[in-house]
């Protein structure tokens, strides 16, 4: 089977066709091309391809289009092994729903109000995405109805094993009907998805994306924890601080790629964009500013940047997260060549951390993090940029016409007074700080850990066990803050918890023996026996 260049290429209804162009996605990514006729065409599907590369939206828009808005029931059911996947999926799909009027969707999971999902899933809701636990919960309380769901999938299904979801999985597709098509996305394609394959799956179709092995250039790389709302005020406060001489910035979609122009010039940068809805004279007339210096920044998106081969490119920022995690080797390759120095910054909200991590594990490097630059940090940046601009120009000499005129202008005023006052000129004349208060841009971090453990802890819903519970458990009996605990995952006979890596032995040791509920605990990291826990009956 052929794989597709253009969206408009595969058989995709013009409602979702006209999201997609106002999203300004140019071309499908690989596992989109392959896998999305053969979901079209009904067939089951097994997909590798890791986070990033497009997978949700190759399953997403095909499966939207089966929905029969007359039918009020749950047609299509999609299994996340956590919950802030699920929020992720569920919003992805919403966007793509934008006009479908009557496929809503949801997410359900645990940590959540189970009586909120319940009303939510009585209003009529078509497409459910949720972790296996709270979807067994729904089930067994009659609040979810599986009966008619049309299609299922699997994301991320390597990883619901390893946390040991096997059995929910199997219990969940036995409660589907045997017609329904199963499509299983993974980054990997361990045994116990052959078993699942054969025994759930009918005949199904395998696609992968090969990765190209990856060498990152030797360029420094830090992200921004940035607020959503305040993404362009802390991009303008990076390039204010960075000064770049050539930069690039790089974006998702044609929208916003026309929308960072307009917003960047408004505020006095020296900026041009291309995308793919541009004719090639336009592209070109904007390169060759961008070549010749005529500009300072150049936005693209990706498809559009494809061939741009231009030296001296000191700064990449991403101000979107690639889609495609090869993208972003591409992006950040621009800067850094013929033994220059090379910086890459990529913005990032707080929901895209986990992306952010599977990013550096694909591409086998570390990226730091930053805090955005305060107004006085650029302030004194700027001014130190200043000074050597001025020492370079008192190494270069040729000065004697400027000093006669200082020490004419010192018979009313003090020589430093005046200096003073031609240096506050310049810099009020040639610097640009773009936002008018001091606010903090970031995310703060002094409370924040993402390198988190997860737990496993003995006792659970059947045990009268609540989250309050877990949690007031390890404050008190390790002594750490509850902002160390992460996710709690409750089920009938135990639990899954995250804490803050830095704090695991600790709190493993002060639960171990301790009493909750009148029940002895124990605990273990949860992938020490992650067989056994598979083995476990589960809600």
């Amino acid at each position: 089977m052929k794989d597709f260049k253009e969206f408009s290429e595969l058989p995709i209804k013009e409602n979702i066709l006209r999201v997609i162009k106002e999203l300004g996605y140019e071309s499908p990514t690989p596992i989109q091309a392959q896998a999305m006729p053969r979901i079209y065409l009904g067939e089951d599907v097994i997909g590798q391809a890791q986070t990033g590369t497009g997978k949700t939206a190759a399953f997403s828009i095909p499966l939207i289009e089966m929905v029969e808005t007359n039918e009020n029931n749950v047609q299509i059911l999609v299994l996340t092994p956590t919950r802030e996947l699920a929020v992720q999926v569920a919003d992805e799909i919403r966007k793509f729903c934008k006009y479908m009027p009557g496929v809503k969707s949801l997410a359900i999971y645990g940590g959540q109000p189970i009586d909120r999902q319940i009303k939510a899933l009585k209003q009529g809701v078509k497409i459910v995405v949720g972790t296996p636990g709270r979807i067994i919960d729904h089930v067994r309380r009659r609040t979810l109805k599986l009966g008619a769901v049309k299609a299922l999938v699997l994301d991320e299904a390597d990883q619901m094993l390893d946390m040991g979801f096997l059995e929910d999985i199997e219990t969940i597709l036995n409660e589907t009907p045997n017609t329904r098509q199963t499509l299983m996305f993974s980054a990997t394609i361990p045994r116990e998805i052959e078993i699942i394959a054969k025994k759930y799956m009918k005949q199904p179709q395998k696609v992968k994306v090969v990765h190209k092995e990856l060498t990152v250039p030797q360029i420094e790389q830090y992200f921004f924890e940035v607020k959503p709302h305040r993404k362009i005020e802390s991009l303008c406060r990076i390039l204010d601080m960075e000064k770049a001489e050539l930069g690039m910035i790089f974006s998702n979609t044609k929208r916003n790629v026309d929308e960072l122009v307009e917003k960047l010039q408004s505020r006095g940068y020296s900026v041009e964009g291309i995308h793919g809805d541009m004719k090639q004279s336009q592209r070109d007339r904007v390169m060759k500013k961008f070549r010749d210096r005529t500009i300072d920044l150049l936005i693209a998106t990706d498809v559009a940047a494809r061939g741009i081969d231009v030296e001296n490119v000191s700064l990449v920022v991403n101000y979107d997260v690639p889609e495609n995690f090869e993208y972003y080797v591409h992006r950040i390759g621009r800067t850094g060549r013929a033994g220059n120095a090379g910086l890459a910054y990529t913005l990032v909200a707080s929901r895209q951390i986990r992306t952010l991590k599977a990013l550096e594990k694909y591409i086998k490097c570390k990226i730091s993090r930053k805090e955005i630059p305060s107004i006085n940090a650029i302030v004194e940046k700027q001014r130190d940029h200043i000074s050597k601009e001025i020492f370079s120009v008192v190494e270069k000499g040729g000065l004697t016409e400027h000093i006669n005129m200082i020490e004419r202008m010192s018979e009313e005023y003090n020589s430093i007074e005046v200096g003073a006052a031609i240096l506050k000129m310049y810099i009020e004349k040639n610097t640009s700080i773009s936002a008018q208060t001091d606010e903090d841009l970031s995310v703060k971090t002094e409370d924040v850990d993402y390198d988190m453990v997860r737990i496993f802890i003995s006792v659970g819903k059947n045990h009268g066990i609540q989250a309050r519970h877990i949690v007031g458990a390890i404050t008190a009996e390790a002594n750490i803050r509850g902002k160390s605990v992460g996710s709690i995952e409750l089920y009938d006979k135990f639990t899954f918890v995250e804490v803050s890596r830095k704090h695991s032995s600790k709190v493993i040791k002060a639960l171990n023996g301790t009493r909750l509920k009148g029940r002895r605990v124990s605990a273990e990291i949860a992938n020490k026996k992650a067989g056994s826990h598979k083995k476990l009956k589960t809600r």
